[in-house]
């Protein structure tokens, strides 16, 4: 049975882009249940500027709230310098840092060029160090750009490349609008995997066009291990049109579990934690599994199986 490892991104890129502010107390109640879940990582939340992201000002509250499990490595997002002290300051286990592959993308995700993002995060890869923080690095739009089409696989390696230069743990490969198909996530999958040995890496998905649990099938063909899901399939790219969640973890863990990989998640305590989920956001989630049941969640056999009775249509 081959190892997963499945990586939670509900409470940071699922909780920004809710409308309504989520309250500190309850955030930490969330992410002390889903450390009892069996992830290998939580994103617990983002060391940006509150005034950017205000849904997640609370980030230092709720670093210091939670209740830490051995084997979980809680990770946040850092954008900058600032956002780095902050966040060494509350004993994170990895900063995860992000821009785009696609200029267009990063420019108007992040207000800057692809070289003034680069020269920033290479500061705070620079400030982390070679400490016990490891860092990620997350490159959106790998798999495609609303705004540019497709993006060259060559730019997806040499920016690669330039992040494993610096020494960072790991990459993120993300499909940040759901524009990723599952051949082209096995082609770019083992072409990373095969110049890149040394990089924990990792892909994540979007469900724009109903495509995440596809697409994990053609990274697993290419020997991936690591994927990020979000509870309930929370999320999307506020700067991209028509993004859709993320991939939902209660789903995919579904499918892995059925398919006899072991990705350590105990997936009725994912599906509690989910169902919390409505009553903290207001809405609905996508969540297939937790509408429908487990594959083999069975019902009661109806009376009239038994008796036959009500069946024939009786006409005169």
């Amino acid at each position: 049975m081959k190892r997963l490892y499945l990586q939670e991104v509900a409470t940071r890129d699922g909780f920004q882009n809710e409308k309504s502010f989520i309250d500190t107390e309850q955030k930490i109640a969330l992410i002390d249940a889903l450390s009892q879940c069996g992830y290998a990582k939580i994103e617990v939340t983002s060391f940006t500027s509150p005034k950017a992201i205000p849904a997640l000002r609370d980030a230092e509250a709720v670093m210091a709230g939670i209740q830490r499990q051995s084997g979980v490595e809680y990770t946040v997002l850092v954008p900058n310098v600032r956002g780095a002290e902050r966040a060494l300051g509350c004993g994170i286990d990895e900063a995860n840092l992000v821009m785009s592959v696609s200029e267009p993308h990063n420019r108007s995700n992040l207000r800057m060029t692809r070289e003034q993002s680069f020269a920033q995060l290479r500061e705070v890869v620079g400030v982390i160090g070679r400490g016990p923080v490891a860092v990620n690095v997350s490159l959106s739009t790998v798999f495609g750009c609303p705004m540019q089409g497709d993006v060259p696989v060559d730019e997806v390696l040499a920016w690669v490349g330039r992040f494993a230069e610096l020494g960072v743990r790991g990459v993120t490969l993300c499909d940040t609008t759901g524009m990723a198909y599952p051949t082209q996530v096995e082609t770019l999958s083992r072409q990373v995997r095969e110049r890149f040995p040394e990089l924990q890496l990792t892909l994540h998905f979007h469900n724009t066009r109903g495509m995440a649990l596809a697409n994990t099938l053609g990274a697993l063909q290419a020997g991936i291990e690591r994927f990020d899901a979000s509870l309930g399939g929370l999320g999307g790219c506020p700067y991209a049109p028509g993004a859709s969640g993320n991939v939902c973890m209660e789903d995919l863990v579904h499918m892995l579990d059925l398919m006899g990989y072991d990705t350590g998640l105990h997936l009725d305590r994912v599906l509690a934690a989910s169902a919390r989920l409505p009553g903290l956001i207001g809405h609905a989630t996508p969540s297939q599994i937790l509408k429908a049941g487990k594959r083999l969640d069975l019902h009661p056999i109806p009376a009239h199986v038994h008796s036959l009775s009500q069946q024939v249509a009786h006409h005169d």
